[in-house]
């Protein structure tokens, strides 16, 4: 790896990349990794969802009670019941805000983690920005390949502002984070969100 051209001899958090002023692609070069944009296929569940009604129902009723201004709020009234509706769906555990620390360029919480037959991170974008939230889980995902002893070939991720989702994809042996250009929208692509997210793990 070339010398690094923007991170420095110092501490870096995950929250910490959302905030710098730089390309995502230059940031991950930086820590090895290449990047792209593309029509992601990612995996999608052709079960019938047993929950998926009650979900819709307490998504649908979460939206009109609750005001979602803040990323707490959101957290709380979508995101959080679309992932434990997920986690039931396939057997699997949640992890919340759960702490890592692989190097001082990668460390910090990780805002929800499931790891079943594929691992599958998300992370909530500060400030409603996607694109910034982008390289954050970008960052993420790369810490979480050093972290987690898995034959995964492929991890998978999503950022998300609570209505709007897009994923992306880390192959762990070309170390390629991949961004698809496809957005996910709550509550109108629900099913099909929710579909893909199963799709991951089961």
């Amino acid at each position: 790896m070339n010398a690094p051209r923007i991170l420095k001899d110092e501490n870096y958090t995950f929250s910490k990349y959302f905030d710098l002023p730089y390309r995502t692609s230059d940031i991950l070069a930086d820590l090895g990794c290449t990047f792209a944009r593309s029509s992601l296929l990612l995996p999608v569940s052709s079960k019938e969802i047993a929950g998926l009604d009650n979900l819709k129902m307490t998504i649908a009723r979460n939206l009109r009670r609750v005001l979602s201004v803040t990323e707490t709020s959101k957290r709380e009234a979508i995101v959080s019941p679309i992932l434990i509706g997920v986690c039931e769906e396939v057997d699997a555990l949640l992890d919340i805000e759960y702490p890592i620390s692989v190097s001082n360029w990668l460390k910090g919480t990780l805002d929800y983690l499931v790891i079943k037959s594929s691992s599958l991170l998300v992370i909530e974008a500060k400030q409603s920005d996607l694109d910034r939230g982008f390289t954050q889980l970008a960052v993420e995902l790369i810490a979480l390949d050093r972290w987690i002893d898995s034959d995964s070939k492929v991890l998978y991720g999503a950022v998300t502002t609570g209505d709007s989702w897009r994923f992306g994809t880390y192959d762990r042996a070309k170390k390629l984070i991949t961004q698809d250009i496809k957005l996910y929208r709550v509550p109108e692509g629900l099913e099909g969100l929710v579909k893909v997210l199963i799709g991951i793990l089961d």
